[in-house]
């Protein structure tokens, strides 16, 4: 056993213990400085993100990152099933670093996007239906979250 660390192997030691890096790893995806980044924002910012503002978000932190980088990371992320991509409209995508089958709510007035862990998405029982090879599948559901309820006049709610 090595009585002398450098702080090169402190630094290692660390990122193996890493739940962002242990991630990336466990999606087959090989981890970079920025990969990790990402990811580790994915796995501490619960708000689904857009590319937008995990950009805006990491940048002081990684000066070199570029929105490309982001963007193709995320999109690697997904395919490799690191990250779910939720489309919410043809203007808004957002990323979920929580991959655990759920649903999920995106309320239209303030646009905030919510985790319905008491939901589960469908499943499909075969990878073909019809014809058709399934390759994922993900439910949302849209309408106004309770705070948003709340500052509604009592005649808009529906009950």
């Amino acid at each position: 056993m090595c009585i002398f660390a450098t702080k090169k192997t402190k630094i290692q030691a660390n990122m193996y213990m890493d739940p962002a890096y242990q991630k990336l790893i466990e999606c087959g995806i090989r981890p970079s400085l920025q990969r990790i980044e990402i990811m580790r924002y994915l796995q501490t910012h619960f708000t689904h993100p857009t590319i937008d503002e995990i950009f805006n978000d990491l940048r002081a932190k990684i000066p070199t990152v570029s929105k490309t980088t982001i963007y193709n990371t995320l999109r690697m992320f997904s395919e490799k099933g690191g990250a779910l991509m939720i489309t919410i409209d043809e203007h808004r995508v957002c990323y979920d670093g929580n991959t655990t089958p759920h649903a999920h709510f995106c309320c239209k007035e303030c646009g905030k996007v919510y985790d319905l862990f008491d939901m589960q998405p469908p499943v499909a029982q075969s990878k073909t239906f019809g014809g058709f090879q399934i390759d994922d599948a993900q439910l949302y559901y849209k309408g106004v979250c309770p705070a948003c309820l709340e500052k509604q006049p009592k005649s808009e709610k529906v009950s």
